[in-house]
């Protein structure tokens, strides 16, 4: 029996797809020009059914055995169910019929990448760029293995290639921000994207970015013009609305931002963060009943977000809600057992309850997670002095100026206790050192202990360095 072979011309996908769906029900063969069978694979590799488009490729390589595409669209296809054998195979095939077909080199990257191979990834990418018409997705590639090598200068190199290539690639644009950021090049940032704004004035992305760039050298004054510019281009861009309030945080200007953060909901539905930063806004304004109301819309939104859990007991605190501040401040605390800052608070709740051995407890924590915080040593020592024991609170003071030697803090708290210790030579020893740190501190020693002020010696020795 003979064949029976339709022809079909037409390039309308969906017609194609249901000319071929014919075919395999009536288990007949229909003929199927090369595009439209790409049309019919598409559709099912859009759809995720792998089998089908399999199915697909098998008649169009019987009907079309030397296009390279068939063989091309069976290693995607492979790639995507994991049988990377099968894909280097099928590219094989692909290669001996179409060598210079950029999209086998492509694909070869992609799979060595993800097997971390990185060296024949560039390769392979390196080699489709020269191929390839339109280069913006094979640049992109490049970079991203070299990020992924850590390399990120040359990352920018091949980024900066893509936005010459494609001045409003806004992907390009987004990652050259990453790779600056992780860098830690923000001036080479800035000026990269205000020279790129004298070339696309009305890029939003670009000016969002140099925003960025701003925040980050706390330049946020700068940082607010150029969001400014970026929701001027593209007025429902909530992205530049939220760190535009974010820098407005940064100088205080607490209701600017809380307006500005409001503006968000116009162009996307509220989400947690935004209430959150709303909510620490109140905070700041000593708007406690709005702060809390608004870091209770976080924590119903987003139950795992410890900020706002933590804001809370903030807004308690300050009305001297102290039992029930320790309730929010452990749950901020459950979800982020190593931030300082709860510990911090914690401490403070505990020790104005007046339950010293707790809060001794979640001093030492604190000092633990963050030997940086000054305020915290302090305090922690204050509660063991209140407790009487000057051995123990000596050794913590000696141990926080172990890990932050310049602090003039520390140094007159430690003269502080070794007088009150009758340990006087040690004591005059560490005053002196003090005064060497910063004589303009002094005070602080007489603060502590008020009745040092009588005491001749130390007055004369402060007295030789003032003048």
């Amino acid at each position: 029996m003979e064949e029976d072979f339709e022809f079909e011309f037409t390039e309308d996908p969906k017609l194609s797809v249901e000319r071929y769906e014919e075919m395999i029900r009536n288990h007949d063969q229909y003929f199927f020009d090369a595009l439209a069978f790409e049309n019919i694979i598409d559709y099912y590799m859009d759809k995720g059914d792998p089998v089908k488009a399999l199915q697909v490729i098998d008649y169009a390589v019987m009907q079309h055995p030397y296009a390279a595409i068939f063989h091309i669209k069976k290693a995607q296809l492979h790639v995507f169910t994991n049988e990377l054998d099968k894909a280097f195979s099928s590219l094989q095939k692909a290669e001996l019929l179409e060598p210079s077909e950029a999209d086998i080199y492509m694909i070869k990257g992609n799979i060595f990448e993800s097997l971390e191979q990185h060296e024949d990834a560039l390769d392979n990418l390196k080699k489709a760029l020269e191929m390839a018409e339109v280069k913006d997705e094979v640049l992109m590639q490049i970079s991203f293995v070299y990020q992924n090598m850590g390399d990120y200068d040359a990352a920018v190199s091949y980024l900066k290639l893509c936005l010459e290539n494609n001045m409003e690639n806004q992907d390009a644009l987004y990652e050259l921000a990453f790779c600056y950021d992780v860098l830690d090049k923000q001036e080479e940032s800035i000026q990269f994207y205000q020279q790129y704004i004298d070339s696309e004035p009305y890029s939003f992305a670009a000016w969002y970015n140099l925003g960025n760039a701003f925040h980050k050298l706390n330049l946020f004054e700068k940082s607010i013009d150029a969001y400014d510019y970026a929701i001027l281009i593209k007025e429902n861009f909530s992205s530049a609305y939220f760190n535009k309030g974010n820098a407005l945080v940064q100088l205080d200007r607490y209701q600017e931002a809380i307006d500005v953060y409001r503006q968000t909901f116009e162009y996307e539905p509220p989400n947690a963060d935004t209430y959150c930063a709303m909510g620490e806004c109140y905070e700041k304004l000593e708007k406690m009943d709005e702060a809390r109301s608004f870091y209770k819309k976080a924590v119903k939104m987003d139950t795992k977000m410890a900020d706002a859990w933590y804001g809370i007991g903030v807004t308690l605190d300050f009305e001297e809600r102290y039992f029930e501040s320790l309730h929010f401040y452990k749950k901020a605390l459950n979800l982020d057992n190593e931030n300082p800052d709860y510990w911090f608070a914690i401490a403070d709740a505990y020790y104005k309850l007046g339950n010293l051995t707790e809060s001794e407890e979640a001093y030492e924590k604190v000092v633990e997670v963050n030997p940086l915080d000054i305020e915290a040593w302090l305090d922690y020592s204050s509660i063991v002095f209140e407790q009487e024991n000057l051995k123990k609170c000596i050794e913590i003071i000696a141990e926080g100026i172990k890990n932050n030697p310049d602090s003039a803090d520390l140094y007159y708290r430690f003269v502080a206790y070794l007088f009150a210790d009758g340990q006087y030579n040690e004591a005059l020893t560490q005053l002196q050192i003090a005064l060497n740190t910063d004589i303009e501190k002094h005070y602080l020693l007489f603060e502590y202990l008020p009745q040092l002020q009588n005491n001749k010696v130390i007055i004369d020795i402060i007295n030789s360095y003032t003048k």
